[in-house]
């Protein structure tokens, strides 16, 4: 079926460009009312820009300057996190997180922070000292005078949580419409139309929520509040790297150093999937894709994870990776949800950097609250969902869970990925889920099936397979993610 026939002739009630943190959110929170929604998504998947690459960290609240969006926002958004994980069989992890001073200054910062954290809704913090902090992390450095322990803090699989409230939105109506760029917007009468790859798209209301691009949408029709000039977004790239599971107990919590303008420091985290995150640097590139790694850049972060775990096993790494975040130009530096200037019914949604993750949810809450005061009706859909069936997990099976999983699906007794123990029955339920995956990348933030110690060297081939099966095409035409990515070359015709 074309793009024309399944979008092209109906108006949505609204569109939101962009499936990253904030765009999903913003799907499933409007799926709670009598409304038609699309979401629009650049790259080939959920969470492909900027949300598939970050820290993972469900920030307390405490870092933002009380009053601004960021500080109003964040601590709401924690809290509804963990509900929403809950309830959708999202992996999370309510680990705490400790800001570690080294000295007077940072110990001064420390004070700053914890009022910030009062003044914006932060429950449960303390600065601790001492044995009591050297307990609550045995590894961390002697030279640490004291940290601010945040115990609302958590942590989260960014992409799961996308995929889980765009799957909660697609069972109540949501369309998706994936590998499309929108490009241009222009009024039509009582209706807005989207023009991007050939395949025109009609709604009422825009969220603009497309992250790195969304000053570029309409040209300068973002005008912050006190600002003269227009909103700018300045690429800001932050390396990682991620250690194996091996090394899962060297942090117990997330362990921040003092803030700086740049950002939040160079942290040590567990993840939920008991791997350990290194990162991330800090640096202004001038391309809004640039997500290389780099020498210096990897030398930089193992030097700031050394500062807090001095002994810490940086061999352990299995990869390295960057992204990008969209560092708004404002003097705030704060979130920018405005109306545009030159269309009634399109709403911005600009300049969500850290802790863009955190507030995900209380930013859907404002954004559907802003429309509401735009004139868009919001009535709420008695028959709306809000479950989710839980992804099998072989893994975590016990071992009678497992014959008996075999016994009536004998795909789960077929392990595809080795360095996570994935079946293929896990895989196929990957695929075949609302909204779900079409490339290797795709089966790899659902399943973790090229996640582990040989990043896919094993299973990929047979993930090729089954996604090629699975989709009715052609194995050439399976790609890591998305067009300009097959992982087969074709033979040339002439040989």
């Amino acid at each position: 079926m074309s793009y024309d026939q399944r979008y092209s002739g109906k108006i949505y009630d609204v569109a939101v460009i962009g499936a990253g943190i904030t765009g999903s959110m913003t799907a499933y929170k409007l799926a709670k009312y009598k409304l038609s929604v699309i979401v629009l998504e650049k790259g080939s998947d959920i969470a492909s820009g900027a949300t598939k690459a970050n820290s993972a960290i469900v920030h307390a609240g405490f870092d933002a300057v009380p009053g601004a969006l960021k500080g109003k926002l964040n601590a709401d958004g924690c809290r509804q996190i963990k509900e929403i994980s809950e309830k959708l069989n999202v992996h999370y992890d309510n680990c705490g997180s400790l800001v570690c001073a080294f000295g007077e200054a940072d110990e001064r910062h420390l004070d700053l922070l914890y009022s910030r954290g009062i003044a914006n809704g932060v429950e449960g913090m303390r600065i601790i000292r001492g044995d009591e902090l050297f307990e609550l992390e045995p590894q961390l450095s002697r030279e640490c005078t004291a940290a601010l322990f945040a115990p609302t803090a958590g942590i989260v699989c960014p992409w799961g949580l996308c995929i889980a409230v765009c799957e909660a939105a697609a069972v109540n109506g949501a369309d998706f419409l994936f590998s499309y760029e929108a490009k241009k917007v222009e009024q039509r009468g009582g209706y807005l139309e989207i023009n991007g790859d050939d395949t025109p798209i009609r709604a009422r209301y825009i969220v603009n929520a497309s992250g790195l691009g969304a000053d570029l949408l309409v040209e300068n029709d973002i005008s912050p509040d006190g600002e003269e000039e227009p909103l700018r977004l300045n690429p800001r790239r932050g390396e990682y790297m991620l250690l194996d599971t091996s090394e899962g107990g060297v942090a117990k919590h997330t362990l921040f150093v003092c803030p700086s303008e740049k950002g939040k420091g160079i942290l040590v985290s567990p993840t939920v999937h008991g791997n350990v995150i290194v990162g991330p640097n800090a640096h202004e590139v001038d391309c809004r894709d640039n997500t290389t790694t780099t020498p210096e850049g990897i030398d930089e972060i193992s030097a700031g994870a050394r500062r807090l775990i001095p002994h810490i096993n940086l061999r352990a790494a299995i990869t390295q990776f960057a992204g990008v975040r969209p560092t708004p130009t404002t003097k705030a530096k704060d979130f920018v949800i405005k109306t545009s200037k030159r269309f009634p019914t399109l709403l911005h949604a600009a300049g969500i950097d850290s802790p863009g993750l955190a507030c995900g949810p209380a930013v859907a809450d404002y954004i559907v609250g802003k429309l509401g005061e735009m004139g868009l009706p919001l009535l709420p859909n008695p028959d709306f969902s809000d479950s989710r069936p839980p992804s099998p997990c072989f893994k975590a099976m016990s071992d009678e869970e497992k014959a008996a999983a075999i016994k009536e699906n004998p795909a789960f007794g077929r392990i595809i990925c080795r360095c996570e123990t994935v079946t293929e029955a896990e895989i196929v339920d990957a695929i075949t889920r609302p909204v779900g995956a079409r490339d290797l990348d795709g089966v790899k933030r659902r399943v973790r099936a090229g996640m582990g110690r040989c990043q896919g060297g094993f299973c990929s081939p047979r993930v090729t397979a089954i996604l090629s099966r699975l989709l009715h095409k052609d194995m050439y035409d399976i790609t890591k993610k998305g067009e300009g990515s097959e992982i087969l070359s074709r033979p040339d015709d002439r040989d």
